[in-house]
């Protein structure tokens, strides 16, 4: 057998890989009806759109609905961590003129919240965990950096596991170590990826800034990241807010999802985390802000007055119709799994960034998003049969934030798991001490019984 000396380009799809690609697609597709027939919930849906009760959690619970006369009637949605509503949350921290991230991590944890010694000491240990072990940045940060920082992040949080000696150790009290320096560790991580790829990439400068342990989790977010590490009192107060609102959703979001799952197979910290991010990074998921914005740099370009809201409508029509953006038919930051009439995320996070849009000169702009909101809500339901409303979600105003900031558009997502690991944390924590079963839904085979067919007699 001769040896080929060809070249081979690992990312092509050839001809013969397309021929096959056909065959695989269309062996997968599985008759709709059957769904109905077996009463499967797709998605882990019903019909009706509602999860199915998988598991129980303390951490965070999502209101949306209420029971009047044995019916489920869409309210104005809130979002509970250990029982505190986010509103209530949000404006005490901003009420005292605090950061409030520590302290919901602290509260997420240990169901409690923090006195200002709980909190002092636990600032403390968040400061001293950031430190990543000597030469990591230049081993393994700076080698083969890549464009999806998400995908650098999960590769730098799987090699962590063979600089920590107890890295298998699935016992609380080293879980609960290993999280606290995950959530310490993850702006660094999330901001050299970006650094080298930006500098190897793109040619631009390399900066590497060294963490300050007195900073709060968002300045140092901004203090390394930016060439002179400065910031303004309300750039820090805004992207705090933003990671206090995405720190944790309910044990039912896909991530999270998988945080249980995982868990629940008995491996370690490190693991699991790297396959949280993996569905963090889905564009279904904590990748809709980018999305969002790439949507919006479309809409600026095509759409010649922003003012004109016949003009936005028609755009968002062909949108939907899968004739403009990215021809998926979705537009982006709108709708969401379990709120119909909004999303308290979104509403407390919208007044913030109004404020920063002033402070930047963006009004223009924030008149643009907000016009979307109004209008996609109402030509969504014109098109599409729809089980609840549809509301704009926390996507839909992170992105604009984030580039607002300044903040380059591939640590977007990675700024959503800047936030996230505190609340898969709690998660991963809650699994190890309640439940001994590793999670396994059922699947039904669609695919009938089949004599096998000697070679010769195969068409």
């Amino acid at each position: 057998m001769a040896i080929t000396t060809d070249v081979i380009d690992y990312s092509a799809v050839t001809p013969d890989i397309q021929r096959l690609a056909e065959k695989a697609y269309q062996s997968t597709l599985i008759d709709s009806e059957l769904y109905q027939q077996w009463d499967v919930k797709r998605g882990l849906r019903d019909l009706n759109g509602k999860g199915v009760l998988a598991g129980l959690t303390h951490i965070s619970d999502i209101q949306a609905v209420k029971v009047v006369d044995g019916k489920s009637v869409p309210v104005d949605g809130n979002l509970y961590y250990r029982g505190y509503s986010i509103k209530d949350l949000v404006k005490g921290f901003s009420e005292r003129g605090e950061s409030g991230f520590e302290e919901t991590v602290y509260l997420l944890l240990f169901d409690k919240l923090p006195n200002k010694e709980e909190l002092a000491e636990f600032r403390a240990i968040l400061g001293r965990y950031r430190t990543l072990p000597k030469n990591f940045v230049r081993d393994v940060v700076m080698k083969a950096p890549g464009s999806s920082m998400m995908n650098t992040l999960a590769r730098a949080v799987l090699t962590l596991y063979s600089y920590d000696d107890a890295a298998d150790d699935i016992s609380i009290p080293n879980v609960l170590r290993q999280s606290l320096q995950l959530i310490s560790l993850f702006p660094m991580l999330s901001v050299y990826s970006y650094q080298a790829f930006a500098h190897y990439q793109k040619n631009e400068s390399l900066f590497i800034h060294i963490p300050d342990p007195e900073l709060t989790q968002a300045e140092n977010l901004l203090y390394i990241l930016r060439p002179d590490s400065s910031y303004t009192e309300l750039e820090a107060k805004i992207l705090d807010i933003a990671l206090v609102l995405h720190a944790d959703h309910g044990g039912g979001n896909n991530s999270t999802f998988t945080t249980h799952v995982v868990t629940s197979t008995g491996t370690d910290t490190y693991s699991t985390v790297a396959a949280s991010l993996a569905s963090l990074k889905g564009p279904r998921h904590g990748g809709a802000n980018m999305k969002v914005i790439e949507m919006i740099d479309d809409i600026k370009n095509k759409v010649k007055d922003w003012n004109d809201e016949e003009e936005l409508a028609r755009y968002l029509r062909d949108v939907l119709d899968k004739k403009a953006f990215d021809h998926q038919g979705l537009i982006y930051g709108l709708g969401h799994a379990v709120y119909s009439k909004s999303d308290p995320r979104e509403v407390i996070f919208k007044s913030f960034v109004e404020k920063l849009a002033k402070e930047k000169g963006l009004e223009k702009e924030f008149a643009l998003y907000d016009a979307i909101e109004r209008i996609a809500p109402i030509e969504i339901e014109k098109r599409r049969p729809i089980y609840k409303g549809v509301c704009a979600n926390v996507d839909f105003y992170s992105g604009f934030v984030y580039d607002m900031l300044n903040l380059p558009k591939e640590l977007f997502t990675p700024l959503f798991a800047c936030a996230r690991i505190a609340g898969w944390s709690a998660h991963r924590i809650e699994e190890l001490s309640n439940n001994g079963k590793i999670i396994r839904p059922a699947f039904k085979s669609a695919q009938p019984v089949r004599d096998y067919i000697p070679m010769d007699s195969r068409g």
